[in-house]
């Protein structure tokens, strides 16, 4: 099915993006009661020299679990779906009516493959991060200068900066193709800088000068989104574990879990706002560089 094929995509970016190398020491004897999410993905070991961060191996799971789960719902395709097929459609249709909605039918038909994948890859793997394990189960190693560190086996995926402007970086990619597509390199460039309304003389020559240096802000912009979308749900996926972590910490080993609970479901929430933002950005900023102004006739004046 497409929609999980390509989450392959990303899972390729994410891993070149997440080679990042820290120290590795021997083995640690006990790990800290309360451990503050690091900045950057911890290295977990290697793989043909390569290394491998413990956000990449949750990038994996939910990978592969959402291909798996794909491939099992449409296996065998019945006329009246039930079971894992009922809902694979019931989330496919829904996401492809609400795009429909905002894109329109033939800019959905080209893109709907992205927008569906992005949303349920986010969704899922901020929800695999909220899972018991992710994060607390680990160990503990001794660096060269004789300090310990903890290294969680897992990490949200989305909780590296590596992950969140991988796709970032696809889709920068992707909305540059459609929009040559569908405008062509001059209309690209006329929609950048071209002027707007009619205007005749002297005041046609000054909006050009504006819309020009208009453009020009516009193409910071469009070159700064790949950092605002990944800044986005890498700080608000980061923010909400390490304020589980701390309101574990809170409560201590007798209240903790309690403490933790409206904040859990509190980021359930987050996860889900979270994959939506992203999809609603990204399809906002495709509709914008792909439609085409259209004339329409003016109101009617009572009276003629």
């Amino acid at each position: 099915m497409r929609l999980a094929s390509y989450i392959g995509v990303f899972l390729a970016l994410a891993t070149a993006g997440g080679w990042v190398g820290l120290a590795a020491g021997g083995e640690g004897h006990a790990a800290a009661a309360h451990h503050e999410l690091p900045l950057r993905p911890l290295e977990i070991g290697r793989i043909l020299g390569l290394p491998i961060t413990n956000s990449m191996l949750v990038t994996w799971i939910v990978a592969l679990g959402l291909i798996l789960f794909a491939r099992y719902a449409t296996r065998q395709i019945r006329p009246v779906p039930e079971g894992a097929q009922n809902f694979w459609e019931w989330l496919v249709e829904s996401l492809y009516t609400f795009l429909e909605g905002i894109l329109g039918g033939h800019l959905v038909r080209k893109t709907f493959w992205f927008f569906a994948t992005i949303f349920v890859f986010i969704l899922f793997s901020n929800w695999f991060g909220l899972l018991p394990g992710v994060g607390s189960i680990g160990w503990t190693v001794t660096l060269a200068d004789g300090s310990t560190e903890w290294r969680p086996f897992f990490r949200g995926a989305n909780a590296d900066l590596n992950m969140t402007f991988a796709m970032a970086m696809v889709f920068f990619f992707l909305w540059t193709v459609w929009a040559l597509q569908e405008n062509g390199v001059g209309g690209f460039l006329a929609h950048l800088f071209g002027t707007k309304g009619d205007t005749t003389g002297l005041l046609k020559l000054l909006m050009v000068v504006v819309f020009f240096l208009v453009g020009l802000l516009e193409v910071v912009s469009i070159l700064f989104r790949p950092v605002s979308l990944s800044f986005r749900l890498f700080g608000n996926i980061y923010a909400g574990e390490n304020m589980l972590e701390s309101m574990a910490a809170l409560g201590g080993a007798a209240l903790g879990w309690l403490i933790s609970i409206p904040f859990y479901f509190l980021e359930v929430l987050v996860g889900l706002v979270q994959a939506l933002v992203f999809m609603l950005l990204t399809a906002v900023f495709t509709l914008l560089i792909c439609q085409h102004e259209e004339e329409h006739p003016g109101p009617a004046h009572p009276g003629g």
